[in-house]
């Protein structure tokens, strides 16, 4: 059936208004909006602009930088970089040279704040185009057949019998294009010259031509003038940290990739998982560990918290650095001590982590079980009054654990995930688990297995500081203390052995030995080894240890209890 051409002219009209204000709505909208946006240790007010480029400003104090943003339309950004935690300004400069070296996570940042602010300015925009729309069918509705026909033709009578008048509004017309155009090209007074001098845009390798800069840098360009020549003189320094930076951990990345034929190959049915812990910060590593990952099959990460060091939320850079660089894997991840506050743990939930609250919890068909450490070392340290100690978040875990394996509708807890290997010693002595990980000593600790009453190896490990922390504090130009990942091998979600990766502070690579751990152990009470801890008396003086605690082969310095203090 032909549709009418009326209807066909109106639908089309319709369209037209839809689209016309739509389009005006969105754009206009969309050209004036900013959004909030915490970017490295500031808190940052970022805008669209349609030059072409992302430009950072720093305020009076420093010069402002960008940097082509190679964009279709040639969108760009503005971002207007405010407030930070931090007092001292050459430590300011210093951390963000720092974080700017591995950006990518801040980038992402940016670039979610624009497509959310063009999506919410599409959205209304269409939804003001349609009420336009439906306005003007309203209004045609409104005015009816019969006084739509006597308009028409007193348009067209006044049409006919004023000729003059459209004559009347070309001449105006010529007029002020005239006007427009004579003052275009009349010369005038230039704009008074700032008091500051004249600004323009420069590269980096020519405003620190003594400096060998990473052709990364090419692409950045400063403003300069009066104002800012002192603010050139600070960030003098600031490029010196950030080039070096990215040249040490762009090599170690390089090199990591070499240790590929140096790791366990997994079985087609295994699942191999990389262990970070105690990153505080240090995102350099970031591209590392994820070497280290591709090179061993891994698909999975496990994070044993204090990826920060005084959890604020000027610090969810280094979340989203970690969730840049294993895009596409899986995280399951506990908060720290000094990621205490919620900040951080909201930032990881943010980044759809699988952030472990004393539940059991299956991700790639391994069964984990975990909390976020109790204590605060952080900004809220000596502010907080705790509802339960560590031993006790211990105990209750492993009750957790010890209840699912007593359910016969669920698997068995597989893996106990901890900031703090005193959390997760209840639990590797309750012969409910395979595999207890921790962190927080900042240094490789085990594996040691404990066998339980009825024979169950149960595997404890701490990995060592990943971001290769000082104390708390890891965010540098090169490692301040050896770093360490490493990768753990799970069949039928039971994990059956695990492999150490350590970095020394020269950038020297060590890629430890595959050892059998949890799962991958015999059932020493069911195999009958003999020599087991129940069939041992105790020397002389010297107290029974806890039934099945083995102890054979762990070196001199992990024997005891491994720590109680906090780092």
């Amino acid at each position: 059936m032909a549709i009418r051409r009326p209807r066909l002219w109106a639908g089309l009209a319709l369209a037209g208004v839809w689209l016309a204000v739509a389009s005006t709505v969105a754009i206009t909208g969309f050209m004036n909006d900013s959004r909030e946006v915490v970017i490295g240790a500031h808190t940052t007010t970022v805008r669209p602009t349609f030059d072409g480029y992302a430009t950072l400003d720093f305020g009076p104090v420093l010069p402002r930088f960008r940097v082509a943003a190679d964009q279709p339309l040639d969108l760009g950004v503005s971002i207007d970089v405010g407030d930070t935690q931090a007092t001292d300004l050459n430590e300011v400069i210093r951390r963000d040279a720092l974080i700017a070296s591995q950006p990518s996570g801040e980038v992402r940042e940016v670039r979610q704040a624009l497509v959310g602010m063009a999506i919410d300015h599409a959205i209304r925009g269409a939804g003001v185009g349609l009420l336009a729309a439906l306005a003007a069918v309203g209004l045609w509705r409104l005015v009816g057949r019969a006084r739509r026909a006597e308009l028409a033709a007193a348009a067209r009578r006044e049409l006919h019998t004023r000729r003059r008048r459209p004559m009347v509004a070309a001449g105006v017309a010529v007029v002020v294009i005239g006007l427009a155009a004579t003052a275009a090209v009349v010369p005038g007074s230039d704009p008074p010259e700032p008091a500051s001098g004249p600004a323009q845009w420069v590269s980096l390798p020519s405003l620190f031509p003594d400096q060998s800069l990473d052709p990364e840098l090419d692409q950045i360009q400063v403003l300069t003038g009066g104002a800012s020549r002192g603010g050139v003189e600070l960030i003098e320094s600031a490029v010196t940290t950030y080039n070096s930076s990215l040249v040490f951990y762009r090599e170690l990345t390089e090199r990591t990739a070499e240790i590929e034929d140096q790791l366990r190959d997994p079985e087609e049915d295994e699942v191999v998982a990389l262990m970070v812990a105690d990153r505080h910060d240090n995102i350099g590593m970031d591209s590392v560990a994820r070497a280290v990952a591709d090179a061993g099959q891994a698909s999975l990460v496990i994070d044993a918290g204090d990826d920060t060091s005084t959890g604020g939320t000027w610090e969810r850079f280094s979340v989203n650095s970690l969730a840049d660089a294993f895009e596409g894997f899986k995280v399951v991840v506990v908060g720290g001590n000094h990621d205490y506050g919620g900040a951080i743990v909201e930032a990881y939930e943010d980044e759809g982590f699988t952030v472990l609250a004393g539940e059991p919890e299956t991700v790639e068909g391994i069964t984990f079980l975990g909390d976020s450490d109790v204590r605060a070392s952080g900004l809220v340290a000596g502010r907080t009054t705790f509802g339960e100690s560590i031993e006790e978040q211990a105990a209750r875990l492993s009750e957790v654990a010890c209840e699912v394996e007593a359910s016969e509708d669920d698997d068995d807890v597989s893996t106990v995930v901890v900031h703090s290997p005193t959390a997760g010693e209840r639990a590797a002595v309750s012969g409910c688990v395979d595999l207890v990980l921790s962190g927080h000593v900042h240094r490789q600790l085990g594996p040691v297995t404990t066998y339980s009453v009825d024979g169950r190896p149960t595997s404890s490990y701490s990995n060592g500081t990943t971001g290769g922390a000082a104390y708390a504090f890891a965010l540098g130009s090169a490692l301040r203390r050896p770093a360490e990942v490493t990768l753990i091998t799970y069949r039928e979600g039971r994990p059956i052995g695990l492999q150490p990766v350590m970095f020394a502070t020269d950038g020297t690579i060590t890629v430890g030995r595959w050892q059998l751990i949890g799962a991958g152990l015999p059932d020493r009470a069911s195999a009958g080894e003999p020599g087991s801890l129940s069939d041992r008396a105790a020397p002389p003086g010297r107290r029974q240890p806890p039934v099945g605690r083995d102890v054979e082969g762990r070196p001199p310095e992990q024997a005891g209890r491994v720590e109680r203090g906090q780092r």
